[in-house]
């Protein structure tokens, strides 16, 4: 009885991501960047701030969610979430799988994306292809596959995010983000 009371006020304290909580906030979009290569993730960070766009961006990073529950609203409304999956760490892979569960369900019309990494050197891969396509296909989502570590890559990266935050956020008049997702999802079929 001790051990569900201690659960239930650690999960108070969590919050799950909710797309439409907020309103938008004008020439403004949020992206959330979640994944358990920290390195990799802040330097995909300051490769979008230094991108030119005409809107201002908020980037936040986590490791997992859910994401520590607010306080006074200071988290702002995210437009789009980009889980990070390495290929070659079943463990950020399991990390990712956990993590969805703490996303609303309305997040994955279009909000979502599986930014892949590792999967040039297949050598070194520990987690199977299959199952991150499988996990682009339950949750509709688009699979993006880079190499972070490579500077050129990671710039076209962070210009391909860049653009569907631009979407997500509803700052691209007719382009709806579950449209574009589909888009992204049929062209990865192909």
């Amino acid at each position: 009885m001790q051990r569900q009371q201690r659960f239930e006020s650690q999960r108070a304290k969590m919050s799950v991501v909710r797309p439409f909580d907020k309103l938008p906030v004008l020439n403004s979009a949020a992206i959330l960047l979640v994944g358990t290569d920290e390195d990799l993730q802040r330097q995909l960070a300051q490769t979008i701030l230094k991108e030119k766009k005409d809107f201002k961006i908020s980037i936040h990073l986590a490791t997992s969610l859910p994401l520590p529950a607010e306080r006074d609203h200071i988290r702002p409304r995210i437009d789009l979430i980009v889980f990070m999956i390495n290929v070659q760490s079943k463990y950020g892979f399991k990390n990712i799988e956990a993590s969805l569960a703490h996303v609303d369900a309305n997040f994955f019309l279009g909000k979502v994306c599986f930014l892949v990494t590792g999967v040039g050197r297949v050598n070194h891969c520990s987690v199977d292809m299959s199952a991150v396509r499988k996990l682009g296909d339950v949750y509709c989502s688009p699979l993006v596959f880079c190499e972070l570590e490579l500077e050129g890559i990671r710039i076209s990266t962070a210009q391909r995010l860049l653009r569907m935050l631009q979407i997500c956020a509803g700052h691209v008049p007719g382009v709806s983000a579950l449209f574009f997702s589909s888009l992204m999802r049929s062209s990865n079929d192909e």
